[in-house]
This record gives structure tokens, C-alpha cells and sequence, in this order.
């Protein structure tokens, strides 16, 4: 029989850390399922990869019911999807705005894991990754939906550990820092100036140090799991507190 390769499934696949988390992790061997809403670009990085690319849009469960239809087994769950938006304080925010990233950050990642239990359990071994955020560590001003979507993300991947205790399932959160990506284009609603402000004046990290992270966990013996990583910009001590030159 030939060796059929492990599959790792990425929401989020479309740009960033999702789709530098697919490369490194088809540069290992595995057979890439790539899911996101933006479909062109993903069939391209799966037509790179020799990978999968599914339309998939977590909000949506008969989206999410589809892509976990067409995958039998998978060795890992890379929950990417996600995103903030604005930056107002809570007495002035957007219900369509908290509404968005709630659905997203937390009951999107609840129920592609749901979905997706019963093929990781068919793999001899398997892997969850959860992206949270520092911001699931501490809070601050403007991020009342963020922060509270990625306390969630926190406190799920615990909740899981719990529930998958005794079961060959390994799950990690990485809780990145400052990460240059199309986070705050989307946060700030396309506005690429305030964009860029929060990277003025330091070395942000790249999507590229992220999918190391992701794909260091993964890669250790089956018995190891990694709980937690919170990795951050070396001129970054907290959410707020950043070193900027000049």
C-alpha cells in the first residue's frame, strides 16, 4: 500500500497566517485543505500546494456541514478564520460590527471543530490549533468584541482539553502579538493609513513566524502537547506597551 500523506484542514487559508501556516505545513508532508471565503484565492495556493480548496464561510453551518463532508480523516485543524473590527470603545460600538466578530472568532471556530471531531478521531493521532491573541490574555480600550471573542478562544481550547482527555488529540493555541497583516486593513475597514499605525516604529512579526510556531507544535511526537504560545514582537512587552524607534 502506499503512504497516503496526513491531512491538515486551514480556515482562513486565503492570506496571512492561514495561508503561510498551508505552506509550511505542505512543505512537511501534509496534504493541505484550504478553507476560505475568498475561493480564487485559494484555488490557487491549492493548485500550488497539491492541495484542496473549499469555499467556506464559518458563520454559515451548512458551509461548514459541506467542507466537513468531503474530508474522511484529518491529522490537524488549523482554526484560523478570524478578525476585529474598529476600534471604538463599547459605548459607541457597532452591534453589525460585534455581531460579525463574535460569529466569526467564537461560534465559527466551535462549530468547524464540532464538524470536524469525527475525522480527526479517525486518524491515529491529531492535532487542534487554535489562533487566539494576546488579546485573549489582556484587554484593552476599543477591543471589547476582539478581546472578548479571543478570551473565548482561550477558554475553548481549554474546555477541550478537558473534554478530549484520553482520546489521542493534541490542541494548542498560539496567541500572537503585532502580526503585519491584512488584520488591520480589515479592522479599520479598509482605511490603509490607520492601518499601518499600530506597526509605525518596530519590526511587526510576519505571518511567516506564526506558521513556524504552528508548525513547530504540530511536529513534535504525538505525545507532546504545547497548551499555550503567546509570541510577541521583541519591541512589544504587553497589547499596548510597544517600543517604537525614533
Amino acid at each position: 500500500m502506499s503512504h497516503q500523506p496526513r491531512t491538515a484542514v486551514i480556515t482562513g487559508a486565503s492570506a496571512g497566517i492561514g495561508e503561510a501556516t498551508a505552506r509550511a505545513l505542505a512543505r512537511e508532508g501534509f496534504h493541505v485543505v484550504l478553507g476560505a471565503r475568498r475561493v480564487d484565492r485559494i484555488e490557487a495556493l491549492a493548485a500550488e500546494l497539491g492541495g484542496q480548496a473549499f469555499s467556506l464561510d464559518v458563520t454559515s453551518k451548512d458551509s461548514v456541514a459541506a467542507l466537513a463532508a468531503c474530508i474522511p480523516q484529518a491529522s490537524v485543524l488549523v482554526n484560523n478564520a478570524g478578525l476585529a473590527l474598529g476600534l471604538d470603545p463599547l459605548e459607541s460600538g457597532s452591534d453589525s460590527d460585534w455581531e460579525t466578530v463574535i460569529e466569526t472568532n467564537v461560534l465559527g471556530l466551535m462549530r468547524v471543530t464540532r464538524a470536524l471531531l469525527p475525522a480527526l478521531q479517525r486518524a491515529p493521532h491529531s492535532h487542534i490549533v487554535n489562533l487566539g491573541s494576546v488579546a485573549g490574555w489582556e484587554s484593552y480600550k476599543g477591543g471589547s468584541a476582539y478581546c472578548a471573542s479571543k478570551h473565548a478562544v482561550r477558554s475553548l481550547s481549554r474546555t477541550l482539553r478537558l473534554e478530549l482527555l484520553g482520546r489521542p488529540i493534541r490542541v494548542t493555541e498560539v496567541s500572537p502579538g503585532l502580526v503585519k497583516t491584512e488584520f488591520s486593513l480589515v479592522r479599520f475597514h479598509g482605511d490603509a493609513a490607520r492601518a499601518e499605525t499600530p506597526y509605525a516604529g518596530l519590526q511587526p512579526l510576519t505571518a511567516d513566524d506564526i506558521a513556524e510556531c504552528v508548525r513547530w507544535a504540530v511536529m513534535l511526537p504525538p505525545h507532546v502537547n504545547i497548551d499555550e504560545i503567546i509570541v510577541k514582537p521583541v519591541a512589544q512587552a504587553s497589547a499596548t506597551v510597544v517600543h517604537r524607534a525614533g
